[in-house]
């Protein structure tokens, strides 16, 4: 799910996302509650009408924003106080908020307020933390005007301890919710830990779709799938596609490299990205490097659609029952590189 933050996705049309046949995009409910406002947002008619998406919009509880971003915080029973990264102003968040927002937006799926918690959080922190998540996704569930047919998914919490990750997931599934998400990963652990976590909590969600939020490299992806993982969100493609690098099936290469000057060929031969059907490595470091703001949409298009298209390929070795050979040979390739 490319990451639509402010009610768009990166420096891409509408048009190219459908054109790559993205399904699902995500806002951020924090970033949007701030800039232009839920309540605009519903007056335009809802998320979808605003930004012209007419296909599946996931919004995040904006928890991991106020954690991440926002200078002060404080955290009580009954949600967060937080001062806004914008202009300082101070916001409280409760779950019924959240939830108050998301409708306000529209969304199809939406993230119950939880609380993400940083790699090293130990202890009665960490049980603490969890348990206000439990007691939020309650809430959160309870607050809900059905009417709206949004969704709710559960999001599982509990750092690095494996069996308060399992509490918590037991937790949850006795609220009962049409799908669960995994938090608080690729926060700096490392890829051992990341994935006990996933392999440990991804079999136990039996029919239902299981989320790994903040998760978008290719080899995690794979990981993840792997390990029983349906979906995934990442800022990643878009950010470093402005950034000057894009990915290829034998790693990340950055287009601004010397060796790219003279190399008139695609970003890949056999891609069917419109980047690599019309333009040359050549020409986008040419973009890049006079900092024209098209280096960011191309550059993107091949990104999103990269992984996507790796998505694809994904479900034909399921399908086939040959995901394990596709995935190890995929990894090897892109670990090997060659560029």
């Amino acid at each position: 799910m490319p990451v639509g933050t402010a009610g768009t996705v990166k420096a891409m049309t509408v048009e190219q996302l459908y054109e790559i046949d993205v399904p699902v995009i995500l806002g951020n409910t924090y970033h949007l509650y701030l800039q232009p406002g839920d309540d605009l947002i519903r007056e335009a008619g809802g998320l979808h009408k605003f930004m012209n998406w007419n296909r599946i919009i996931l919004t995040d509880s904006g928890g991991y924003q106020v954690f991440s971003l926002s200078r002060i915080k404080k955290i009580c029973s009954d949600g967060v106080e937080f001062h806004s990264f914008r202009d300082g102003s101070k916001h409280f968040f409760t779950p019924e908020k959240v939830i108050d927002i998301q409708e306000n937006l529209g969304s199809d799926i939406m993230m119950p307020l939880d609380i993400c918690t940083p790699f090293g959080t130990k202890g009665e922190d960490l049980k603490d933390a969890t348990e206000k998540t439990i007691l939020w996704a309650e809430r959160a569930k309870n607050a809900i005007h059905t009417e709206n047919n949004q969704i709710l998914f559960g999001i599982i919490q509990g750092g690095f301890d494996v069996n308060l990750r399992k509490y918590c997931f037991e937790r949850l599934q006795s609220i009962g919710f049409p799908g669960y998400s995994i938090g608080s990963l690729s926060v700096g652990e490392p890829k051992e830990v990341f994935c006990k976590i996933t392999e440990t909590l991804a079999p136990l969600i039996k029919n239902a779709p299981v989320y790994l939020m903040g998760v978008g490299d290719p080899v995690s992806i794979l990981e993840g799938i792997h390990r029983g993982v349906d979906m995934f969100d990442c800022v990643l493609p878009t950010r470093i596609a402005r950034n000057r690098s894009v990915f290829t099936k034998r790693g990340k290469i950055t287009l601004t490299n010397a060796r790219f000057e003279r190399d008139f060929n695609p970003i890949e031969k056999d891609c069917e990205c419109y980047t690599c059907h019309n333009y040359s490595k050549a020409y986008l470091r040419h973009l890049y490097k006079a900092e024209e703001m098209l280096a960011g949409t191309l550059g993107s298009i091949h990104n999103i659609f990269f992984l996507s298209n790796l998505i694809r390929e994904a479900k034909l070795a399921i399908l086939a029952d040959e995901f394990l050979n596709f995935y190890q040979n995929w990894v090897k390739r892109y670990e090997g590189g060659s560029e």
